[in-house]
């Protein structure tokens, strides 16, 4: 009876990890998309109306800088574990860039109406960068990440 007992706790943990498990399965089975290719599936439909939760004080917040957000796109067109996966230079404006990953809104592109295929992908965010768009663009480089779909 007790090996029962301990058989069927046994069994219950194992199905409870797993269900605990499944959404970060799910999410490593979506189709990894780099920025450059992410309108091939989904297109922002609010980018120029998002505004950030800059904090007030902080490390380096004047400073030129990027922050790279990871997440999903869903099949309703909504960020979902959303998460900061670098900072450069080393700065408080990750939670500004994870508020402004968080309120985007996408709408599937032509090639992707009907399926509305989840992509996990990363956006970069810029702060104070410099008005030349090579300069600008140096800044931002910093925060690329590897092992998604680029050009």
């Amino acid at each position: 009876m007790n090996t029962m007992l301990r058989s069927l706790s046994l069994a219950a943990a194992t199905a409870l990890a797993l269900a605990a498990a499944m959404p970060a399965l799910a999410q490593s089975q979506a189709r990894r998309v780099g920025p450059e290719q992410l309108s091939t599936y989904w297109i922002l439909l609010n980018f120029g109306s998002v505004q950030a939760d800059v904090p007030n004080s902080g490390q380096n917040l004047d400073k030129p800088g990027c922050v790279a957000v990871t997440y999903e796109i869903g099949t309703d067109g909504k960020p979902q574990e959303a998460a900061i996966k670098k900072v450069e230079p080393k700065s408080d404006l990750g939670s500004a860039a994870l508020s402004v990953v968080k309120r985007f809104e996408y709408g599937p592109s032509l090639n992707n109406g009907s399926k509305k295929e989840p992509v996990s992908t990363y956006y970069v965010v810029g702060f104070n960068l410099p008005e030349d768009k090579a300069a600008a663009k140096k800044v931002t480089d910093a925060c690329r990440l590897p092992g998604y779909d680029q050009a």
